[in-house]
This record gives C-alpha cells, sequence and structure tokens, in this order.
C-alpha cells in the first residue's frame, strides 16, 4: 500500500466507531450546516486574485513536527488579511496533527472558502464537512473509484459543498463527473515521496478548460506561481512552506509581496 492507502485502512475502523456515537441528524444541528458556502471558484477567479490556498497544518507523514503549537486562530486570519484566496485546513488527527473542531473554531471570523482536507471515503464524512463550516471538500483519485468519486460529489453538490478532485497522473483525469468544480495536481510522486512542477505542466493541458485548475505541493517561491499562471493553473495550494516559519502569516506577507512585485 502507498501512503495513502495506509491512511485510509487506519481511517476506516475510527470512523465506523465516530459514526456510532454522533449521527448525521446530529450532523445537521450544527449552526454552520444551512450556511452558505463560500466560492473557491469566485474567489480564486477574481481580477486581484493571489490565487493562493493557504494550508493549515500541524505535521505529516514525512515531518512529524511541522509547527505543533501552532495558533490556528491567529495564522488563519493574518492569511486572510495578507491575501489568501482561500483556506486548506488539514482534520485528519493521527497523521496530520488536525482536529475536527479547527475548522470550526475559525468559521466565524473567516470570510474566504475553507477547504477541508481529509481522506473522505464515506458520505458521512461529508455531512462532517458542512457541519464544520467548510465551503469545500477534498476526493483523492488515487484511493476512490470513479463511481466512489461520483457518489461522494453528488452528496457534497446537494449539500452546497464545492469538490476538488485530486489527481497524481493524467489518467485518474477519467475519474472526473459533472459534479467536480476544481481539479488539483499533486506534484508529490507516492512512490518515491520526489516533488516536481513538472507534474503540473505536463498535466495540465488535459484538464478541462471549465474546471480551476490548482497546483498542489512543492510550490516554493513567488516564480513559481509566475510560471504556472503562464500554465493556466488559478489556484496554488501551499502549506509547508509557510508552516515550517515561526511566524507563517509573517512570511506569507512577505512572500505576496514578492509575488506581486514580480512582472
Amino acid at each position: 500500500m502507498n501512503i495513502l492507502e495506509k491512511i485510509i485502512a487506519h481511517k476506516k475502523p475510527i470512523l465506523k466507531e465516530r459514526k456510532k456515537k454522533i449521527s448525521i441528524l446530529d450532523l445537521e444541528k450544527s449552526i454552520y450546516f444551512n450556511r452558505e458556502v463560500i466560492s473557491f471558484k469566485k474567489h480564486l477567479t477574481q481580477k486581484n486574485s493571489t490565487g493562493i490556498i493557504a494550508e493549515f497544518k500541524r505535521k505529516s507523514p514525512s515531518k512529524p513536527s511541522i509547527n505543533l503549537n501552532a495558533n490556528i486562530e491567529k495564522i488563519t486570519s493574518g492569511y486572510e488579511q495578507f491575501g489568501a484566496s482561500g483556506l486548506s485546513v488539514l482534520t485528519d488527527e493521527y497523521f496530520f496533527g488536525g482536529n475536527k473542531k479547527d475548522i470550526s473554531s475559525i468559521r466565524p471570523n473567516i470570510n474566504i472558502p475553507i477547504l477541508r482536507k481529509d481522506f473522505i471515503f464515506d458520505t458521512y464524512q461529508v455531512f462532517e464537512a458542512k457541519s464544520m463550516g467548510a465551503d469545500a471538500i477534498l476526493l483523492i483519485a488515487e484511493v476512490l473509484s470513479k463511481n466512489e468519486i461520483e457518489t461522494l460529489s453528488k452528496t457534497a453538490k446537494q449539500l452546497g459543498l464545492e469538490i476538488l478532485m485530486e489527481i497524481h497522473t493524467e489518467d485518474q483525469l477519467d475519474k472526473l463527473n459533472p459534479y467536480i468544480d476544481l481539479v488539483g495536481v499533486n506534484n508529490r510522486n507516492l512512490k518515491t515521496f520526489e516533488v516536481s512542477l513538472d507534474n503540473s505542466i505536463r498535466i495540465v493541458d488535459n484538464i478541462p478548460n471549465h474546471l480551476i485548475k490548482i497546483s498542489e505541493s512543492g510550490i516554493k517561491s513567488p516564480k513559481d506561481i509566475k510560471l504556472l499562471k503562464k500554465h493556466g493553473f488559478q489556484g496554488f495550494l501551499i502549506g509547508e512552506q509557510f508552516m515550517k516559519k515561526e511566524h507563517p502569516q509573517a512570511y506569507f506577507l512577505e512572500f505576496v509581496n514578492k509575488l506581486q512585485s514580480i512582472k
């Protein structure tokens, strides 16, 4: 199994127990469940958008201590203040140090879209995302069948959520369906763990033009964003590059200032 398959295998029994304790009816009672979502599509295509989806994560399987004591309220509000087009928040606890309450804790003070970034394989998790106050969910084509993606996408769309389908290879575009809003190309090779922006550049022309195109992982500088923009990407998901700093929001501001100064 690759790392994604191992993560999902670990999560399945945990989700089974969670479903016993909290019903979908309970999730629907959340104060956020009936709120109107904020659109990633709209924010990423605005004229002066940075296109940056700033990710909040405390650790990862390859980096067990990126920023374990990070203050989510302070960092995410800084990201928004300094020009993030959206946020990505890891809610997986064991592998990424996330918490199911992370999104709901910042939702009242955030006015840009929030992606629930997790390993979603069950429609229950889609209802969870809505109850947390998320605006979009991540579906990873590497570990989901075409039918699974369609079922999860349809549920998300019925709840008003947007859907980001993540691919690693161009053949996974066969799993697209009419409910998908955004396609993210992950630049990480799951076998070697090497990261290269060439993966995005190689795949981008195969992505249907009506979909918002997002490049994920390995973006280290404003010049990388300029390069990816030239190839048709509108969104740029960046996490560790910011989170590994002592003050992620301050470094984010510096990054955005450099981006805006590049012609």
